[in-house]
């Protein structure tokens, strides 16, 4: 884990990841981070990690999944988020973000003030869109896209694209995963167009691989292009992993360099068997039949788990969330017990930094 990885022109320090976490922190409804991003995401610079991704961050304002949610399609948010790319750049990580739309999955009530389903249109919500007018379990009934609508979610995606490298970030991510538009483009169970973006995968793809020729339009060839795929839907007759493998090809050729492996979110109700590493498998078979290169993510919480799966050749990093929550400093101190090299830690901290022979952490 604690090799670095070089993707095009950036070489990240380490394969100790951040992905991308939901905060529904922006009160002011700007979609302009703020102050508990600047320290929510710079903590884990400051604390080992190799690449910090920020949240799901909107293309467009009804792309958010709530009003809380942080956005890229202006030049103020532009300015806030160079101030953090800054900081997590001074600590020696690399930055990213998520370039979002979420789709039917928008306007819900943010997390503090989390109710059921949508958020009314008299209260601040709006009008959700999708590929087809069905909706989640419980939230409002989107509208479906037309040509049009399509054509300018791809432009939103190009602008936000190009608001990213204004704002200093050292790579950006598509969400096509977690049940949000693009991946409501691409599950049959969310996509019963019969024009050219639905019907078989191609159709169903195309919205993703047009957002990929966009994007790396607007980054040039030097800067990293993710895609952030959920695997399975984990119902029968979804999307599933011979599909992400299929298409994850397909956005390698078009311009993509990393898939980001996740599961889930399309289908309120589908069972999903969890437990240390249960989404590794899926990460691992997208790896060997797309011929790409992969993360993995979920609940993977050991050091030692996480380093034989990169070591083994599973996976080339593995992305930590809630465990680089409960512990901004993971990093160091997975460095710590694998006996890696822990040179990352800020010289502000040195005093406290632990020898090899002091025992525990």
């Amino acid at each position: 884990m604690f090799r670095p990885l070089a993707i095009r022109d950036l070489e990240i320090r380490n394969r100790v990841w951040v992905p991308p976490l939901c905060q529904y922190s922006v009160t002011a409804r700007d979609g302009v981070p703020t102050d508990w991003h600047l320290v929510h995401l710079g903590s884990f610079a400051a604390g080992g990690a190799g690449l910090v991704i920020a949240e799901a961050t909107a293309v467009n304002p009804v792309g958010r999944i709530s009003d809380h949610d942080t956005g890229i399609w202006n030049d103020e948010q532009v300015a806030a988020w160079r101030r953090i790319t800054r900081f997590i750049r001074s600590q020696g990580a690399a930055s990213g973000i998520q370039l979002a739309h979420a789709g039917r999955k928008a306007s819900v009530w943010p997390e503090p003030m989390r109710r059921p389903g949508s958020q009314p249109l008299d209260e601040g919500g709006w009008q959700t869109v999708s590929a087809s007018p069905t909706a989640f379990e419980g939230y409002r009934e989107p509208v479906a896209l037309d040509e049009a609508g399509i054509r300018a979610v791809i432009e939103d995606f190009r602008r936000a694209a190009r608001h990213a490298v204004e704002a200093q970030f050292d790579l950006v991510e598509v969400h096509a995963a977690h049940g949000y538009l693009v991946h409501q483009f691409l599950s049959p169970l969310s996509n019963r167009r019969d024009d050219a973006w639905g019907g078989d995968l191609g159709g169903r793809a195309r919205l993703l691989l047009e957002i990929v020729r966009a994007v790396r339009a607007e980054i040039g060839e030097r800067m990293p292009l993710f895609v952030r795929f959920s695997a399975t839907d984990w119902v029968d007759g979804g999307w599933d992993e011979a599909q992400t493998a299929t298409v994850a090809r397909w956005a390698h050729e078009a311009g993509a360099d990393f898939f980001d492996i996740s599961t889930g979110g399309l289908v309120a109700d589908a069972r999903i068997t969890t437990g240390p590493g249960y989404q590794v498998p899926h990460a691992e078979r997208v790896r060997e039949s797309g011929g790409v290169a992969v993360s993995a993510v979920g609940r993977i919480t050991s050091p030692a788990h996480a380093d034989e799966l990169v070591a083994s050749g599973r996976v080339d990093a593995v992305m930590f969330g809630k465990a680089m929550m409960r512990d901004p400093h993971f990093a160091m101190r997975a460095a710590h017990e694998l006996g890696a090299d822990t040179s990352m830690w800020p010289a502000q901290y040195l005093r406290a930094r632990p020898q090899y022979n002091d025992g525990e952490w």
